[in-house]
């Protein structure tokens, strides 16, 4: 009888630690579900299903949709039994996954946190092994239970996380993430950010030890933290030789601009005084025409208080210095895709800046001239 008690609270313990740990991680990505897209097509890329790219998005809202929910149905015990299943397999899928990607297929972050929590590959794998067993004890716990004996409060509490969460992501991707958690948040000065000295890290010197393997005579490389060239037997030493390796600059460093002649505008933009509008623009032959109404009314309210319009875009301008919205032509200049889209989770919308200052960030569907 100890036992069984002992047991239940160990089991209800577990419980809540998966279930805080479903619904931070859930919400961390479900807000950003462009950044947990990119994410779904770098692990796709690696394991060669670049196919599957354009379903993307949707799996990424309806997985950070799903994890949250989980973690939501775990937190007041709704059909315990059935979600405890899920809970072991996908602690279970996770733990593989994360252990390939810190061994043979090796990813920088596996994104498991969004832009919140940042882990190595290593520090997830080991985070998943101890929930692993948690997921185990909380399965063993209710598995006397029915599975799909559903009662009419938790069918209610069913459909109403997964309303909850599937919308909260769908909200976001439609507009902008409710937290933003990348560099360009509102409140950044670009200019001062990019040339910030103090936040980027110092270089790091990495040892490399050259040995010969004495049976093939062939030369190999090795860390200092590998074990297999201390077999003298086998390894014969050659050199030793540091190799500095490049610092990791922050995302805000990278933000460049060239014009249409090809020059740097970056300072020029960066630096513009007053209000500037950066129209952020994915395609503009492409762009949807009710955006399009909209940055050309934008354009047009801009001009009549002075404010500065300027036209970013990854596409190649081919020498045109300008593009027609609609109410008159527009400075261009070509940005970086990847900076783009960390600048402004939207494929397109508006970035304002005040004397540089980030003031205030627009999906398009959001712009009101």
């Amino acid at each position: 009888m100890r036992t069984k008690r002992w047991f239940k609270m160990l089991a209800r313990v577990c419980r809540l630690v998966l279930a805080a740990t479903f619904v931070v991680s859930g919400f961390s990505k479900v807000i950003d579900p462009w950044g947990t897209a990119l994410k779904i097509n770098e692990y796709l890329s690696i394991y060669s299903l670049e196919w599957l790219s354009g379903a993307s998005m949707a799996f990424s809202i309806w997985l950070c949709g799903a994890e949250m929910m989980m973690g939501c149905m775990l937190l007041f015990k709704v059909r315990i039994r059935l979600i405890s299943i899920f809970a072991l397999a996908s602690m279970l899928f996770f733990t593989a996954l994360t252990l390939l990607s810190a061994t043979l297929l090796p990813v920088e972050d596996c994104g498991c946190f969004g832009e919140a929590i940042k882990l190595s590959p290593w520090a997830t794998f080991l985070k998943n092994l101890a929930l692993l067993p948690m997921a185990a004890v909380v399965w063993w716990r209710y598995r006397p239970d029915r599975i799909f004996a559903f009662r009419p409060a938790e069918v209610v509490l069913a459909l109403l996380f997964f309303a909850a969460t599937m919308s909260l992501g769908v909200y976001c991707y439609r507009h902008l993430p409710l937290v933003d958690l990348l560099p360009y948040r509102v409140g950044t000065d670009i200019w001062a950010a990019k040339h910030d000295t103090a936040a980027a890290p110092e270089a790091e010197v990495e040892t490399v030890l050259v040995y010969r393997d004495r049976e093939t005579g062939r030369v190999r490389e090795f860390s200092l933290d590998d074990t297999e060239w201390q077999d003298a037997e086998r390894w014969e030493w050659v050199d030793t030789r540091t190799d500095e390796l490049p610092a990791l600059r922050p995302t805000v460093a990278e933000f460049a601009l060239r014009d249409a002649a090809g020059n740097d505008a970056t300072e020029r933009v960066l630096t513009h005084p007053g209000r500037l509008y950066m129209l952020c623009v994915t395609s503009p032959d492409r762009l949807p025409r009710a955006c399009r109404r909209r940055m050309a009314a934008l354009v047009a309210r801009a001009r009549d208080e002075g404010a500065g319009v300027v036209c970013l875009t990854p596409q190649p301008l081919y020498g045109a210095e300008s593009h027609d919205f609609g109410s008159g032509p527009v400075d261009c200049c070509n940005i970086d895709a990847s900076t783009m889209l960390t600048m402004l989770r939207a494929r397109n919308g508006v970035v304002v800046l005040d004397d540089g200052v980030i003031a205030a960030k627009r999906n398009c569907r959001d712009i009101r001239p």
